[in-house]
């Protein structure tokens, strides 16, 4: 093989090898981008306090699905659209600011108002990101926030660290078995 073909493959290689590299280091994996709005199914429970069951992300308008008991023990469901699931929300941020809102308050384990419950699980879609970060910094309200959704959606999210960025390298080690971030297993270093 001439000189000159084997310098043009070593620089390919080369190149390619680099770029490998730097895609990697610089984390940029591309995830895949989720829609931000929500489909909730909200359920008051028998003390009147409201869990969501069900959540499922939508390209639409968020929107929820109320259901609730009458003091028969009938359920009845409404639709509640995005517009009056602000109103509810911008209610209960304002309650936030008064420091009287349930969100803030120590652990409601058995539910919240539907006002704080919609505003624990929607408040970045209806009220805008940077009040939804805001609110997440309360330790109350992250914990109250968990407790008002029961959704198996809300509960993988939480287990798989999908909020949080992993960097190419992120599960990979050196010990043997471990598994990879290529989802294989790793045979470790010795073979």
């Amino acid at each position: 093989m001439n000189n000159k073909f084997q310098n043009r493959i070593s620089g390919i290689a080369l190149g390619s090898m680099s770029l490998v590299v730097m895609s990697a280091l610089s984390g940029c994996v591309q995830e895949q981008q989720e829609p931000k709005n929500r489909i909730l199914t909200i359920e008051q429970t028998s003390l009147g306090k409201y869990k969501v069951i069900e959540e499922i992300p939508t390209e639409g308008p968020s929107r929820a699905i109320i259901r609730e008991r009458d003091e028969n023990g009938y359920i009845t469901e409404r639709l509640m659209s995005e517009d009056e699931m602000r109103v509810l929300a911008e209610q209960e941020y304002q309650k936030v600011q008064e420091g009287r809102s349930e969100t803030t308050q120590g652990e409601n384990t058995g539910g919240m108002g539907l006002g704080g419950t919609i505003l624990a699980v929607a408040a970045g879609s209806l009220l805008g990101n940077m009040i939804a970060n805001q609110l997440m910094g309360n330790k109350n309200f992250s914990q109250n926030a968990n407790h008002v959704n029961k959704s198996a959606y809300h509960a993988q999210k939480r287990s798989s660290g999908a909020s949080s960025k992993k960097s190419f390298f992120s599960k990979m080690t050196s010990s043997r078995g471990t598994t990879s971030s290529f989802g294989g297993k790793t045979s470790g270093w010795g073979g």
